[in-house]
């Protein structure tokens, strides 16, 4: 638990330290042809040794369990013409009505989602429609405005076909590649913006850090006897958002869906060795899980969720196994399969983590709240693995190379 003075100092974090010079040419536009043949840049004790992924066989511990995120991406932009000629983006953020994933998937007829509007001063009024073909019949999606809200607005969908709301997804949306890229998305971002073990819909961008396993390689990874599991935290727009205070303290966290059972909570409290998250969304799920734990243990009523701040604020006396046996608790005295839960946890430099021991993830962008969690983990190191990827020809951000950072026990900042 930190002070209010030792809080006021994390918040007076200024993003301007936590900044680079990333050449536009060294943004990653498109993946390589294989996965695994990505560079790998493996940080432990303070020494940084270059590798590719396919090293990964040999580097990791054998008592080592990997925790992966298997959101999918969804076909989350949508482009509507109106009769003027004008066309109208809609980009779905997450479910209203039905507010959970799975059931708004499965609508049939209808549904409302919170969505950004691109060109809403042409969308006055009235409905926007647009025609998608599946299996071979032509059928019209239209979209009406209910409610804004904040820099959402919730958008009623309607169609005429017998269909699921997955399915017209799928049939008439396309994959929202990061905006960064520069370009539209292709044929190819169908597959390598996924992850090969991506199965739940939901996120509107990928869990990056994954897409450099294949199957092969996670089959030899279980053949080696390290072990991995899945949960499931769905990516919103939020994580390409910009820093824009000067301060992180001005800074306000987005939320994010995290989806989890309890043999998952079993597996982590059965890991032998160390827990390595694989991107930063198992991350930020896996350390909000020791904090709803301790909510649970101190009596807090809405434990299922966790604000900005709170992992700040708790008492830090309970061990990860205390924590993650109180919700494992919850699942027995309730019978439910699953525990859906919301996060809003910022990691910045200073932050102990409680889970993890090391983190797969990619190069990310300056300034950004991504780098300040890398900044947490390896603290001052961030700049040395920076400067080396940059001479050593790694290439940055969402189809770029990867990191295989273990903690640092005592970081300086």
């Amino acid at each position: 638990m930190k002070t209010a003075e030792e809080l006021q100092a994390l918040k007076d974090i200024r993003i301007e330290d936590y900044t680079y010079d990333l050449p536009d040419g060294r943004i990653a536009r498109f993946p390589l042809e294989c996965r695994e043949q990505s560079k790998l840049l493996h940080f432990r004790d303070g020494k940084i040794t270059p590798c590719t992924f396919a090293d990964v066989r040999r580097i990791l511990p054998p008592d080592a369990t990997l925790v992966f995120n298997n959101t999918r991406v969804i076909h989350a932009r949508l482009f509507f013409r109106k009769s003027t000629g004008a066309v109208i983006e809609i980009f779905c953020l997450e479910p209203h009505t039905p507010a959970d994933y799975a059931l708004n998937f499965s609508a049939r007829g209808t549904c409302i989602w919170n969505c950004l509007v691109g060109n809403l001063k042409k969308w006055k009024d009235g409905f926007v429609s647009a025609s998608f073909t599946h299996d071979g019949k032509e059928y019209t999606l239209t979209a009406s405005k209910e409610s804004a809200g904040g820099e959402s607005l919730a958008v009623r969908f309607d169609w005429d076909a017998a269909l699921s709301f997955s399915e017209v997804l799928e049939s008439c949306g396309k994959i929202p590649i990061p905006p960064y890229l520069n370009r539209e998305s292709d044929a190819s971002d169908e597959t390598r913006y996924q992850t090969v073990y991506s199965r739940a819909e939901g996120s509107v961008a990928a869990p990056t850090a994954g897409l450099h396993f294949t199957r092969p390689l996670l089959d030899d990874l279980r053949a080696r006897g390290i072990r991995t599991c899945e949960l499931t935290l769905h990516v919103g727009a939020g994580t390409f958002r910009p820093v824009k205070s000067a301060t992180i303290g001005g800074h306000d966290m987005h939320t994010e869906h995290l989806i989890i059972t309890r043999p998952f909570l079993v597996q982590l409290l059965d890991a032998p060795g160390a827990l390595i998250a694989v991107g930063t969304t198992s991350v930020r799920t896996l350390e909000s899980l020791y904090w709803m734990g301790v909510k649970r243990l101190t009596g807090a009523a809405s434990w299922d969720t966790l604000s900005q701040w709170e992992a700040y604020t708790l008492p830090d006396t309970f061990s990860l196994r205390e924590a993650l046996q109180a919700i494992v608790a919850w699942f027995d005295e309730t019978g439910e399969t699953h525990l859906k839960a919301r996060t809003t946890i910022i990691i910045l430099p200073g932050y102990r983590f409680r889970v993890i021991r090391a983190l797969f993830t990619n190069f990310h962008q300056p300034q950004s709240t991504l780098l300040l969690l890398v900044a947490a983990a390896v603290g001052r190191d961030w700049r040395r693995i920076y400067d080396y990827a940059l001479a050593n020809g790694f290439r940055f951000l969402s189809y770029g190379d990867s990191n295989l950072l273990y903690v640092n026990p005592s970081p300086e900042y």
